[in-house]
């Protein structure tokens, strides 16, 4: 029996919580920055502890750009997460990228505005090295375990994130098409950035519910198309979470935990305290 967890997984929309978790208990952690958006949800599958975080929080109370992403990725790093799933929904800027097809993407565009990406400042300064945004070692096992589960899985491709609420005009839409985008959705950054300033393995489960609004023989993108599709694949991403968690290796082989490493400017003897203190779990180690 593992007591460290083996997997993280934030749920997005149509995925509010993970069935089959032996000996589950809620955690409220309380971070420096604020609560995360709802209590983490811990027990085991196959004798192997994950820990679940609602990203939106109970019943679907967030928007995109209300979720409190630095405060749901320090509290999973609280509790030990190393490796960090998000399953989200997206559309798909590409024809051969079908509803009901799920996407492992390989590369983010942040098109987001209003949001805070990092936990550096207050007198640390940092800058995260990011050409490959997504642990390809974990994109990898996640891609394998969605096909193992019986999905049709897609692996590469860019996402970009927008700031919603509303979705794209069909303008836009055919903007991010000609800019080689795969899939668009809301959530993905800054989340998969804070996950890396922070150690962890990051990849994403994007669930194709959409041709967004650029594909003219299809009725653009819903919300009542977004759930309809996401019902129909939320057993899919169940199994697929299964797999991933029953085939992972216990160690990491990547260098996700040490980017970190070549980040921080500033002098160690120059950090103040306070943040220094606030931001133990993520930097101590490199300050030394």
């Amino acid at each position: 029996m593992e007591s460290t967890p083996v997997l993280g997984v934030i749920g997005g929309t149509g995925l509010y919580s993970m069935d089959g978790l032996e000996g589950v208990e809620e955690r409220s952690v309380p971070t420096p920055f604020g609560e995360p958006s709802a209590p983490l949800v811990t027990g085991k599958l196959g004798g192997r502890r994950v820990v679940f975080l609602a990203r939106h929080g109970i019943g679907h109370t967030l928007l995109p750009s209300e979720v409190n992403y630095r405060a749901n990725i320090f509290a999973l790093k609280l509790l030990g997460v190393e490796r960090l799933i998000s399953v989200s929904a997206c559309g798909s800027l590409r024809e051969d990228y079908a509803p009901g097809d799920v996407v492992v993407p390989d590369q983010l565009f942040d098109n987001t505005r209003n949001r805070a990406r990092t936990f550096f400042g207050a007198g640390l300064v940092g800058h995260i090295s990011v050409p490959e945004p997504f642990c390809t070692d974990l994109g990898a096992h996640l891609a394998r375990s969605v096909s193992d589960s019986g999905g049709e899985v897609h692996q590469g491709g860019t996402y970009i994130t927008i700031e919603g609420p509303r979705f794209s005009t069909r303008g836009e839409s055919n903007t991010f098409r000609s800019w080689g985008m795969a899939i668009i959705g809301m959530t993905t950054s800054p989340e998969a950035f804070l996950a890396r300033e922070a150690g962890m393995c990051y990849a994403v489960m994007a669930h194709v519910t959409d041709y967004d609004v650029w594909h003219v023989a299809q009725a653009p993108v819903t919300v009542e198309m977004v759930l309809r599709t996401l019902s129909k694949n939320a057993l899919l991403a169940q199994r697929a979470v299964v797999e991933l968690v029953r085939s992972l290796p216990a160690e990491r082989t990547c260098g996700c935990s040490e980017a970190l490493r070549s980040a921080l400017v500033t002098q160690a003897e120059r950090v103040p305290a306070a943040t220094r203190e606030r931001l133990a779990p993520i930097v101590e180690r490199f300050l030394a």
